[in-house]
This record gives structure tokens, C-alpha cells and sequence, in this order.
């Protein structure tokens, strides 16, 4: 009997699991380094211009458009959404998720030339509503918040193509039959992208 729990304890994680938590990881790592960059970007100057006396005005990223930031955030709920939800509705997510990264990309780009925002803000300072901004410029950031929104668009694409292979999150929480309340109690799961990514980094399986 000993000989028979040895072996089985022994016996190889399946490919179609491995290869499953590989994914997994890539879809979170692509949602955080994708959020990162575009949460970054929209804080920074996206255009630049001068005023009148030479004086200087600017604009971030988020005074340009908010939708890069709210996207942004509904791709990582989406992220968080796939442990709650199993077939179908993995693939909904995903597309979702995918669409908001597409969204986050080409509002970003949009804004790399826009220059209404910039001239808002001139108009504002000078108190003149017709006021625009002189010699108006842009910077690189707009960009990265574009490249930003194609990895959040990837880490969407790989839940709809790998995400029915991933088990759900609560089932790894759930008690043994027959185990007393409490016994082998688990560690509080992960709620975050970020999180989920770091268990993994550690060689926990969130996933269960």
C-alpha cells in the first residue's frame, strides 16, 4: 500500500496542466505589466505648448481622455473575474478583456495627436475661452500606454484561447468531504492579478 502512495505522490503533473498554469501565468503577467505601463503613462505629459509671455502650459495623459485608465481597470477586474467563472463564461471574460486592451490602444493613439485638451487648458489659464496653445507638441508617453493596452489585448486573447483549462479558484478553498470545519485551512486566495502572479513566482498554484 506504502509502495502504491509513493508512486502515486511521485507521478508526474499531466502536460495539459502544466501547460495550462503556463498560461495562466502569461495572461496575468501581460494584464499586470500592460496595466502598469498604461496606469503610468496617464499620469505622465502627453502634450506640451506655450502661451502668451512665454508662458508654459502641458497636459497628462488622463486630462487628454479617461477612457485608457477605466479600461485599464475593467481588463484587471477581468483578470480577477476568470477564478469566479468556467467555460462560456471564461470566454466572454477573455473577449471582453480583450476588447478593452484593443480600446485602451486606440485611445491612446488617438490622443498622440490630439491637442483639444491642451488647448482647454490654455483657454483655462488665460481665462479666454477661443485661447489655444503656441507651438504645441507630444510627448512619447501616449505610446506607451498604446503598447500597454496591446499586452492588456494579449492577456485577454490567451483567457479566450487557454482559459477552459484553468480550474477555478474556489475550488482549491473548498473543505475535504468528511474534514472537520477548519481543518487544513488554506491561505486567503489572492485578489488581484498582481497577487495571483507573485503566488505563482512562489510555486503556489492559485488555481488549486
Amino acid at each position: 500500500m506504502s509502495a502504491t502512495t509513493s508512486s502515486e505522490s511521485a507521478a508526474p503533473v499531466p502536460a495539459e496542466r502544466r501547460g495550462g498554469r503556463r498560461s495562466l501565468g502569461v495572461m496575468l503577467l501581460l494584464t499586470a505589466l500592460g496595466a502598469v505601463l498604461v496606469l503610468t503613462a496617464v499620469g505622465r505629459t502627453w502634450a506640451e505648448g506655450t502661451l502668451p509671455a512665454k508662458m508654459a502650459v502641458s497636459v497628462t495623459g488622463s486630462a487628454v481622455s479617461g477612457l485608457p485608465t477605466g479600461l485599464t481597470l475593467a481588463v484587471m477586474a477581468a483578470a480577477v473575474a476568470v477564478f469566479a467563472v468556467r467555460g462560456t463564461g471564461r470566454i466572454v471574460v477573455g473577449a471582453l478583456a480583450a476588447l478593452a486592451g484593443a480600446g485602451v490602444a486606440v485611445t491612446s493613439a488617438l490622443g498622440a495627436s490630439d491637442t483639444s485638451a491642451l488647448d482647454a487648458e490654455a483657454a483655462r489659464k488665460l481665462a479666454l475661452v477661443s485661447a489655444q496653445a503656441e507651438l504645441p507638441s507630444h510627448t512619447a508617453w501616449p505610446w506607451v500606454a498604446v503598447a500597454g493596452g496591446v499586452l492588456l489585448a494579449l492577456a485577454g486573447l490567451i483567457t479566450v484561447r487557454s482559459g477552459r483549462d484553468w480550474p477555478a479558484m474556489g475550488a482549491r478553498y473548498e473543505a475535504p468531504a468528511g474534514q472537520a470545519p477548519g481543518a487544513g485551512k488554506r491561505p486567503k486566495p489572492a485578489g488581484t492579478p498582481a497577487e495571483l502572479w507573485q503566488a505563482l513566482d512562489r510555486g503556489e498554484d492559485p488555481t488549486g
